[in-house]
């Protein structure tokens, strides 16, 4: 029966052009043999399926009696028997028969006999047969799918060629919400309007055009089944292909994995507020400053964590004052403000240095009263009046669409100090608790550097005050010298130090110089200098020579447990002498006119506090005009510069002996000091006046 395949093996048009339907990859797995039989049970048709099921050709097989060439002699019997019932009766017979084949061998064979009539009035007995064995695979693999595709917890779909659902199972069915039957036909947008779909129909175009699946693709979205929150899903997708090799459409496999989503974004959440905290601990603190130390505060939070912050201080803390009762108040100044981009927030906001009083109803001075965070998530208008500072600042919070607060006390040691505002608009996602906690985290740390700089510029000030009343307000006249001094503490990120300057009245109109530094810093060097400076004073009413001096200052150093270094200079303006002693200290500088300043070449001596070892002093002549500049080593030493290179500089500096020696000064601290140089500095001027002003039986010049 050659003609039964009237497309041809390969499933090509027919002759007559016409398009050939698709062939059915099914049944050419399952090879399905025809063979007809008439009424006495000979063959009188054959396909070319039989000939591959039995081994006989069809001139081999056709006019033969089918019993006895495919039946086993003990089977006869029973085959002509149930032959004769299909014929009489009609009623159709199916069951599995060994068949003896061509090669000897007995095959299992499934059988469908059914009894046909032609138009002559003639029965004849059709047999559709396919081996057992095959077919009995092809049910365990249907049923096997259908089971794993029916009951599995992943959700599975089969969409055609036009990305159009043909089925789905249960659980893809609970995923999407939507019953089964209602996604027969439509197209994954139809079905699920709220995914963004494109990028998904794109990917299994790409799989249907090119065969290679996609594996794990992850998306994120909402269906109707949970409208409400983000679902996440692993899609993987793969062609269908029949045994022929035919494009059937796609199947598509989705986990949900909206835990194990939640579980990682929360742990990007985790890193994310680490990263913070750490990026906190770096940035916030630098100085021991408290208006650095606030912006740094909202430098971190702005944008990681807020649209705009604020940081308030109470201005008793700053001041040192005692805060008001619990019910009353609260005076605030404002340290800092930070945007992440331009807002009418910041205008409602207090700007930095500004004072604010508020009372009891405002939530920032609620928040500093019972040091507890206030966390208002969504914030409408009946909130603003406690947020705000003013109806005209709740209308620019209204106007720039602040929909999210959060206020953290800033703690320090027990003490609350002030308060980090945080506001969101732009960012659309509302505060939570673990931005509560990250916030509290910042401000805490922000809170001790707060107070450790509160504390250092409280000793800091102590210091300098006791340090500025230890030294003299002005240098007093004294005949035939013009003077001019100068002390500048050292920066704000370091303590103060222990140098100091002295212009010291002697016997016979002679006139003592001092300069010296005492060792270390802060309130201890400060006292110490006081001490020196006392001793020195009281020495040089001895009038005992500059070596001597240094010597019994030596032993008071020494008693002391310091080190300090020192110059100690006597002007004569009888015999126009000065006589200098150094003790570790840097070298005066000597400005002569028409000459070029000098340092001038002394010996210098140990440190006094070492002990033991004799000083020696130095005189040289001093002409009317002439200049001794003293200075301690902060005037001249940095980091970044070599000593030489810096003394250089100092010559340079002095290059005009005829400006002012207030000038001078000056110019020396601005061209050589840093606002946050780490070392105070004293420096002392000396210029030598005319004879005819020199005082000694000759008037003195005022």
């Amino acid at each position: 029966m050659s003609a039964a395949d009237p497309f041809g093996s390969a499933g090509e048009p027919s002759a007559s052009g016409s398009e050939a339907p698709p062939r059915s990859g099914l049944l050419d797995l399952l090879s399905v043999a025809a063979v007809l039989l008439d009424a006495e049970g000979r063959i009188v048709l054959w396909s070319p399926q039989a000939e591959k099921l039995f081994g006989y050709s069809s001139q081999e097989a056709l006019g033969e009696y089918a019993a006895r060439l495919l039946v086993h002699e003990k089977d006869l019997d029973l085959v002509l028997r149930l032959f004769a019932e299909v014929m009489g009766t009609g009623e159709v017979w199916a069951g599995a028969f060994p068949v003896r084949h061509k090669d000897g061998s007995t095959r299992l064979v499934e059988f469908r006999n059914m009894r046909l009539l032609d138009d002559q009035g003639d029965f004849y007995a059709l047999g559709i047969a396919t081996d057992e064995a095959v077919l009995r695979q092809v049910e365990r693999d249907v049923a096997l799918s259908t089971r794993l595709v029916s009951q599995s917890p992943i959700g599975v779909a089969v969409l055609d060629t036009d990305l159009r659902y043909l089925a789905v199972n249960p659980a893809l069915e609970r995923m999407n919400g939507v019953p089964a039957q209602e996604h027969v036909g439509r197209s994954v947008h139809e079905v699920l309007p709220l995914l963004r779909t494109d990028q998904l129909e794109a990917a299994a175009r790409q799989v249907l055009e090119t065969g290679e699946p996609l594996v794990d693709q992850y998306t994120v979205g909402r269906t109707p089944a949970d409208p409400g929150h983000e679902h996440a899903w692993s899609l993987s997708i793969y062609r269908l292909d029949d045994p022929g090799g035919r494009v059937l459409g796609v199947a598509g496999m989705v986990v949900d994995i909206t835990d194990r989503h939640r579980a990682a974004a929360e742990a990007a959440r985790a890193r994310h507020r680490l990263a913070m905290i750490a990026d906190g601990s770096v940035r916030i603190g630098t100085t021991l400053e408290v208006e650095r130390t606030a912006g740094e505060l909202a430098d971190v939070t702005v944008p990681e964590l807020a649209d705009v912050a604020a940081v308030d201080v109470l201005d008793s803390v700053l001041e040192d004052r005692r805060a008001g009762p619990s019910g009353e108040y609260a005076l605030f100044r404002a340290l800092a403000v930070r945007a992440a981009y331009p807002t009418e927030a910041v205008r409602a906001s207090d700007p930095p240095g500004h004072l604010a009083s508020y009372g009891p109803d405002r939530l920032v001075t609620r928040c500093v009263r019972t040091g507890s965070p206030i966390l208002l998530s969504h914030v409408d208008e009946r909130d603003l009046p406690g947020i705000a500072r003013s109806a005209e600042a709740a209308a620019l919070l209204a106007a720039a669409g602040v929909h999210s607060y959060l206020i953290t006390p800033l703690t320090a040691r027990g003490e609350v100090l002030g308060a980090l505002v945080l506001t969101r608009a732009r960012n659309p996602v509302p505060f939570d608790e673990d931005d509560l906690t990250l916030a509290g985290e910042l401000a805490d740390r922000a809170a001790v550097c707060i107070d450790n700089a509160r504390l250092y510029q409280r000793l800091r000030n102590t210091a300098v005050t006791l340090q500025r009343s230890l030294l003299p307000d002005h240098p007093p006249h004294r005949p035939g010298l013009e003077i001019a001094t100068r002390y500048q503490p050292a920066g704000t990120s370091s303590e103060v130090g222990g140098d100091w300057f002295d212009v010291i009245p002697l016997t016979a109109d002679k006139t003592a110089l001092v300069v010296g530094d005492v060792m270390g810093s802060g309130i201890t060097a400060a006292t110490a200098m006081g001490r020196l400076r006392t001793a020195t004073s009281t020495l040089a009413d001895l009038d005992i020579p500059p070596t001597g001096v240094l010597r019994q200052i030596d032993k008071i150093t020494a008693d002391l447990q310091q080190y300090a270094t020192c110059a100690y200079a006597v002007h004569d303006p009888h015999d126009d002498t000065c006589r200098i002693a150094v003790a570790g200290h840097l070298p005066p500088v000597l400005m002569r006119r028409g000459e070029p300043p000098e340092l001038l070449d002394l010996p210098s001596g140990v440190p006094l506090g070492v002990g033991g070892v004799p000083f020696e002093d130095t005189t040289f002549p001093l002409r009317p005009g002439d200049q001794l500049v003293l200075y301690t080593d902060g005037l001249v030493e940095t980091r970044h510069h070599t000593i030489d290179e810096r003394l250089d500089l100092l010559l340079r500096l002095l290059d005009r002996p005829d400006r002012s020696l207030e000038h001078t000064c000056d110019r020396l601290l601005e061209a050589l000091r840093d606002p946050d140089d780490p070392d105070d500095v004293a420096l002392l001027i000396a210029r030598i006046r005319p004879r005819d002003q020199k005082s000694g039986g000759l008037a003195d010049a005022p």
